[in-house]
């Protein structure tokens, strides 16, 4: 049996970044990686570092 990680959310911020050096740091061309860590923040009912980020990115997007 595998253990639940301590950071449930890591790779969908990996993924965030990696999206985000390819496309000039424009958050609006990785809505759905964004939407993504959403999701799994929903799901580890925000019981990982790396949700911390995701309301300040949602906010870039709906400039």
């Amino acid at each position: 049996m595998t253990q639940p990680s301590k950071e449930p959310c890591k790779k969908e911020a990996c993924n965030i970044q990696a999206c985000l050096s390819k496309n000039n740091f424009l958050p609006q061309r990785c809505v759905k990686v964004i939407q993504q860590l959403q999701y799994c923040c929903e799901q580890c009912e925000y019981k990982s570092t790396h949700c911390a980020s995701v309301a300040g990115i949602l906010k870039q997007i709906n400039k």
